[in-house]
């Protein structure tokens, strides 16, 4: 049963994400932690960490990592199907229509309206991840790491992943001692 309830919240976090594979991590984090409880925030939150420091999409690197949990290797052959195929036929059947309608307004307004939404959705979750960070580091130490984050990505031009990699290393090394 596991199985197919891991196929079918990866197919409807995917069949409801548009706009890549970032609109459908809240998508996920709502299957994952709300709907089913295979994880709370803070396991979400660790496995984008650790999914973000990895090369190749995240969307299938999460389908697989919860249902390989979930559901062993069956769980995880449908974690990935059901990430990968709806937007594979979808991206076939799109491009056939896009290209047909590519000058419509209809299709530019569609386009341009569902940004705002999937900016909210990304909003949330990252208000999620700050509230549960908060309750483990304290809101002082969260900002901080947040804080010298953010320079690091958008000043330094530090690739994400080595930020990713920094927290882990300060995570393991320093917050034992403090």
């Amino acid at each position: 049963m596991n199985s197919w309830h891991v196929f079918l919240g990866f197919l409807i976090a995917n069949l409801l994400g548009y706009g890549g594979g970032p609109s459908t991590i809240p998508l996920m984090q709502s299957q994952i932690v709300t709907h089913y409880q295979w994880m709370n925030n803070a396991q979400f939150a660790n496995l984008l960490a650790i999914g973000n420091a990895l090369p190749g999409p995240i969307a299938t690197k999460i389908a697989a990592a919860v249902g390989y949990q979930e559901g062993g290797a069956l769980g995880l052959l449908l974690g990935i199907v059901a990430t990968v195929v709806p937007s594979a036929v979808a991206l076939i059947l799109m491009l056939k229509v896009l290209n047909k309608f590519r000058q419509s307004r209809v299709v530019k307004g569609m386009t341009m309206v569902v940004q705002p939404v999937i900016a909210i959705l990304m909003i949330l979750l990252t208000w999620q991840v700050f509230h549960d960070s908060t309750r483990g580091l304290g809101i002082l130490q969260t900002v901080i790491i947040a804080l010298v984050s953010l320079w690091a990505i958008k000043v330094r031009k530090i690739h994400p992943a080595l930020v990713i990699v920094a927290a882990f290393v300060y995570g393991g090394v320093v917050l034992p001692l403090i």
